[in-house]
């Protein structure tokens, strides 16, 4: 990993999740990106459970009409995520029915530009996984065009950031994404979601890589992720 794996320890990186929940209002983060296989649903639960595990009230809202991030929760008995499905594009309006949370993190649909409008107003950051193939990082084009309007109507207090997903370490392609995606003017995180079996390994258990390998590696890019995300909130136009 690029982002500060060399410097953070594992708890450092915890710590900081705490420090993120101290200082700031409600966040909501939206996890988007209309081409399905891009690791949506892995992103947003793996957020929702290390702010969790950070001492944070976290709700994580399905908005997939498949309900993936419903079917994961449904999986084992006393899960401790909440779940909630909002499928509809009354997004930024229902949250306000649920009750105040350090975070609310929201699983994005695939092929539904209204309900990724309605996620985007609701967010205060958007996340964009993509995979590192051309045809993923063509297909965001159009996602990206929605999120920089929105930067430009709220003047810059929306943040967003694309999180390259699924890499396969040693690809030429994986090596070259973050370049073809800086050229739609959004940053890329350092932090990379390596392909691994131990994801979707854990999401059939109804849990994940932070439950089952707290100290692996796949749970250490996610702190990781953790991490780069509050930095972007330090930083926010408030």
């Amino acid at each position: 990993l690029t982002y500060s794996l060399a410097r953070l320890s594992f708890h450092e990186m915890l710590f900081s999740t705490c420090y993120l929940k101290r200082r700031l209002r409600m966040k909501v983060i939206a996890v988007l990106n209309q081409k399905g296989g891009a690791g949506k649903t892995t992103v947003a639960t793996h957020l929702a459970r290390a702010f969790q595990l950070s001492g944070a009230e976290v709700l994580l809202v399905d908005s997939d009409p498949q309900g993936s991030a419903r079917d994961w929760s449904a999986v084992r008995d006393n899960n401790p995520v909440t779940v909630v499905g909002i499928d509809r594009p009354t997004i930024e309006r229902d949250l306000k029915s649920l009750g105040r949370k350090d975070f609310i993190i929201i699983d994005g649909a695939p092929q539904a530009a209204n309900l990724a409008v309605s996620a985007i107003k609701a967010a205060d950051f958007i996340l964009i996984p993509v995979q590192p193939s051309p045809y993923d990082i063509w297909a965001t084009s159009d996602l990206v065009d929605l999120v920089q309007q929105r930067i430009e109507m709220t003047d810059g207090k929306l943040q967003a950031a694309f999180v390259i997903s699924r890499s396969i370490k040693g690809t030429k392609m994986s090596s070259e994404v973050g370049g073809a995606l800086e050229e739609y003017g959004l940053p890329v995180l350092d932090t990379r979601i390596t392909q691994r079996v131990i994801y979707p390994g854990s999401a059939a258990q109804g849990t994940t890589v932070l439950d089952e390998y707290p100290t692996g590696d796949a749970a250490l890019e996610i702190y990781a992720l953790v991490a780069e995300i509050k930095s972007f909130f330090d930083n926010a136009v408030e």
